[in-house]
Parts: C-alpha cells; structure tokens; sequence
C-alpha cells in the first residue's frame, strides 16, 4: 500500500478519534439529560488529553502522530517534516475533525435534541472566547499552539523514531501537556490550538441537521485557525533559532 496513503489514513483516523473523544466530554458535559452533565472544566480538560493519547496509540507508529495542521507545519518549517507531505497530511486531518463531530452528533442526538441552549449545542463542535476580544483571544491561540509545538520540538529530537510528530514523544506525556495546556491556558478561549478540532467541527455544525442549532459563530472561526497556525510558526523559528 502507497507509504503516504498510509500516513494520511492514519492521521485521519487518530484526529477522527480525538474529536469524537475530546467534543464527546463537552457534550456529556453541556447537553441536557446528559448522566455527564455539569461534570466541569477538570473533567473536560483531562478527557481531552486522554483523546489526545487515545490519537497517538493509533497513528503515532504509522504517521508520527501529528493530529493537527499547526503541528504539522511547525514541524516542516523546522525541518524536521517533509513540506511534500504537509498538504496531504492537513486534508486528512480535517477530514478526520469533520468525521469525528459528526460523530459526536450522532451518538449525542437525543440530547441535542432536549437542549434549547444554541450556543450550547455549538460548544460541542467548536470553541468560543470566554470574553470576546479577537486581539487578545488571537493571542492566546498563539501562545497556547506555541507551547504546544515547541515542547513537542523539544522533546522529539534527534530522531527518537522514525516519524517526527507527538508519536515521537509517547502517548502518556502528551496527554499531561495537553491537560496543562487546558488547565493553565484554557480558560480564554477554550484552547482550540488545533485548527482540525475547530474548523472542520464548526463546519460539520453548520451542515449537520441540529435541531435549533443556530449559527455557527463564522466572524470567531478565524481565531482558532490563524492562532494555531502562527504558534506553530513561532515555536519552529525559535527552536531553529536555539537548535539550528
């Protein structure tokens, strides 16, 4: 089977599984009759790094377990990812934030179904700011995806494996750097760092039939995508900086 297919098909099922799991503990969380409802903010962020982990079980041996577009460009413009693979890798990982939603959706629809709350049911797909200040939330994407991608530079070098990518640092620890990152950071804007885990869920909400969904919340979206994609940035200048 064609190496790159393989990767790719792994990045799309390991982001189809963090989504399912991470949007999965903010619906047992916010959804009406939920036996999950107001388990609060502890309770999201370590599920969310368990999703993460759960994510790099299944891909890190196959594609390095990059499971995020930021990710995978901090990596290639530090030079220690092929820009040939970048676009191939970001397409299934989109594809796989979509899957994983609509996922969410289905498992969670007599749930849906009893909430009222609009922005509720849109906090199950995609994040939304605590405070709306698209300068400083800007800014919090940033530096969230920044200490995300830097550690993982940090961590994974001098070819640990034969993938560079959250794969290389094993599944435990970056799941408690994803449960720090919530904790600590997560309070602004709900720390999408992850442009897979907020664009395509958001998309998946506007085409899904939601009952009494509402709008999805599009003058926001840019947020969770340019941030992410410019920590990642940032974080492989610096590392190129101390490291090159």
């Amino acid at each position: 089977m064609n190496e790159v297919f393989v990767k790719c098909l792994f990045e799309f099922i390991g982001t189809a599984v963090l989504v399912l799991f991470g949007d999965g503990v903010v619906a047992s969380n916010v959804l009406k009759k939920s036996k999950g409802e107001n388990g609060g903010w502890v309770v999201v962020t370590i599920a969310w790094g368990l999703a993460v982990m759960l994510g790099v079980f299944i891909a890190g041996p196959y594609s390095g377990a990059h499971l995020n577009p930021a990710v995978t460009l901090g990596l290639a413009a530090a030079g220690t990812f092929s820009w040939s693979l970048v676009i191939p890798y970001v397409v299934a990982q989109m594809l796989g934030g979509f899957v994983g939603a609509a996922l969410v959706y289905a498992f969670y629809k007599d749930h849906y179904d009893a909430t009222d709350d609009a922005s509720l049911k849109l906090a199950t797909f995609c994040t939304a700011p605590a405070i709306r200040n698209y300068g400083r939330n800007f800014f919090c994407e940033v530096l969230g995806t920044f200490v995300l991608v830097f550690v993982i530079l940090a961590l994974a070098t001098d070819g640990n494996t034969p993938e560079t990518g959250m794969g290389s640092l094993g599944a435990f620890p970056v799941s408690m750097l994803i449960v720090a990152l919530g904790m600590s950071l997560g309070g602004t804007t709900g720390y999408a760092i992850n442009p897979a885990r907020d664009l395509s869920p958001r998309l998946a909400h506007a085409l899904l039939p939601i009952k009494g969904k509402g709008p999805s919340d599009w003058a926001y979206s840019w947020v969770p995508v340019a941030g992410p994609l410019a920590g990642g940035l940032l974080a492989a200048a610096l590392y190129c900086l101390i490291m090159c």
